[in-house]
């Protein structure tokens, strides 16, 4: 069985990279087309399986602007050629749903997400007069996203909602197999010397915010609040926020930009607790820190509803640490700097209740191994899995991943 994985863009290794080196454990002699492809921003085995680009990867400078050609995507994808494949997995949030596909061929959509450019979060994207400036293009764009999912046989979401998010905009049903999660202990480097200082220069605890300095992620909501509390927050990632973020954060605040994955584990580890503000389709930054043992404050929303456990103060009796791995912000008071204080306020109340045992346990369910079976089910049940190729035999390819 001949196979083709498309991903939109291969610039960085973030969680949809890291999906796409878990389908390369499953269907190991796939080949990978993406519409940009960075050579050494991914990994090695992700590196060596890319077979096609589009011609968007032929213009100086696409690392940098390749968000900048929305209006070219639906050629790009199209141009991509994946004839002589008996099937083609599409790992998409933005364009590769919408590749060309050769009649007869299984086409099956891991899908991340809608894409957000153009759905319901194209507001946070282009603010204000862009918007309506760019609303011609968005409803055209809007059109061909429609029609690309046509081509999809089956789609898969990483959460339930992701799956309601492709009901509302598709018309189709989807399959729930939520994506894979690095433990603690897989593949996590030691620290270098500069990374060691950092640490062991650092008086008290501190609360932390991970990922991409995105807009929808709303960290400008967490810097707000604890400017206010006046408590330690440490900000680890990179993105086009970041400038913005630092002259709105005081001196309580700290900001380390992209980081090693070492340096991310240890900030895991030694944080009090991670905050998470925006609403999520997945989350994987939270469920790697339940995996280092660690309990997370984020927004009773979106995909955390499926990895968190939450503590709702007021609502809630008290917390069970058996049960809980975080607490809640209630979703009616989401983009609120108020209701991020009283939830860090409430966990501080609480904080000494959550069980490391519970919160690790609670991430297990997450897996590589969880991953691959459910995986394994779904393909088997439409004739999709390679011969004798079982979840033990992914999970050994996945000790070898360089992520």
């Amino acid at each position: 069985m001949r196979v083709a994985l498309v991903h939109d863009w291969l610039t960085g290794m973030r969680g949809g990279e890291r999906c796409l080196e878990a389908f390369l454990c499953i269907y190991p002699d796939a080949d990978i087309f993406t519409l940009v492809h960075v050579p050494g921003t991914t990994s090695a085995q992700i590196d060596r399986r890319v077979k096609g680009t589009s011609f968007l990867n032929r213009i100086p400078g696409i690392r940098r602007l390749y968000k900048a050609f929305l209006p070219f995507y639906p050629l790009a994808a199209r141009s991509l050629d994946l004839r002589g494949y008996d099937l083609i997995i599409s790992l998409s949030h933005a364009a590769a749903k919408n590749i060309r596909v050769p009649a007869g061929v299984p086409h099956v959509c891991y899908c991340f997400t809608p894409m957000r450019y153009i759905w319901d979060q194209a507001t946070s994207y282009l603010p204000g007069f862009l918007f309506y400036l760019a609303l011609p293009l968005i409803s055209y764009l809007r059109g061909w996203d429609v029609a690309g999912s046509r081509s999809v046989t089956r789609f898969v979401a990483i959460s339930s909602f992701i799956s309601a998010r492709i009901r509302r905009y598709y018309g189709r049903s989807s399959v729930v197999i939520q994506p894979p999660v690095r433990m603690e202990s897989e593949n996590v480097e030691t620290l270098t010397p500069a990374e060691q200082e950092v640490f062991s220069s650092s008086p008290g605890s501190f609360f932390l915010c991970a990922g991409a300095l995105v807009p929808y992620k709303k960290i400008d909501v967490a810097v707000r609040a604890f400017n206010a509390l006046k408590l330690p927050l440490w900000i680890v990632g990179g993105g086009p926020e970041l400038n913005a973020l630092k002259s709105l954060a005081g001196p309580n605040v700290r900001f380390f930009g992209r980081v090693s994955d070492a340096f991310l584990w240890e900030s895991y580890r030694r944080c009090r607790a991670l905050v998470f503000p925006g609403i999520e389709d997945f989350g994987i930054v939270p469920v790697e820190c339940l995996a280092a043992g660690r309990p997370v404050i984020g927004v009773e929303a979106g995909g955390l509803k499926a990895s968190i456990v939450g503590y709702r103060p007021g609502v809630d009796s008290k917390l069970v640490p058996e049960k809980h791995s975080g607490v809640f912000i209630p979703k009616e008071r989401y983009g609120d700097p108020q209701a991020v204080i009283e939830a860090v306020e409430s966990f501080c109340d609480v904080e000494h209740l959550f069980d490391g045992l519970t919160l690790r346990a609670r991430a297990r369910e997450f897996s590589y191994s969880s991953f691959f079976a459910a995986w394994e089910r779904f393909a088997s049940s439409l004739g999709l899995m390679p011969e004798r190729t079982r979840a033990s035999e992914m999970l050994s390819r996945a000790e070898g991943l360089e992520c």
